[in-house]
């Protein structure tokens, strides 16, 4: 009898044993899991981005390249570096609202909040000094 309730106590303490060391390689696992990297485009069809740089680099840079230096291939995506056109808030605001040509409008996927971000963003970077900064003023007057 005293062999079989030592027999029960070695079973339990392995079971015991096998049992943390799983819990300890799970809880170690999940310590040094990587960060997932964040997405290359803001995903679903309403933006989610809130600060310039981030809406420039997942919906803009898409067709105005990294650099915002434009390209031409299957269709021709104007550079927005050192554009003049900038110069006028009210332009840049009407065309990421409304679009225009080629650009689709993007008033129905960006608050007005994200449209000033990259507006001004735009407007600052990429050798454009337009310091005059758009508002949400702006944004509602090209929604009308």
């Amino acid at each position: 009898m005293r062999q079989a309730s030592r027999g029960a106590g070695a079973v339990v303490a392995v079971a015991m044993s096998a049992a943390f060391c799983v819990v300890s390689f799970t809880a170690r696992a999940q310590e040094v899991r990587p960060k997932a990297p964040d997405p290359p485009l803001s995903p679903g069809s309403v933006f989610v981005e809130k600060d310039g740089e981030a809406l420039f680099t997942r919906i803009c840079q898409g067709c105005h390249m990294v650099d915002a230096r434009g390209a031409t291939g299957a269709g021709t995506y104007p550079s927005l570096a050192g554009n003049s056109n900038l110069q006028t808030g009210a332009y840049s605001v009407a065309v990421v609202v409304n679009g225009q040509r080629g650009m689709p409008p993007f008033g129905s996927e960006m608050s007005n909040d994200q449209i000033v971000a990259v507006v001004n963003y735009v407007r600052t970077h990429f050798g454009n000094r337009y310091t005059d900064a758009v508002t949400v003023e702006d944004v509602r007057a090209a929604r009308r």
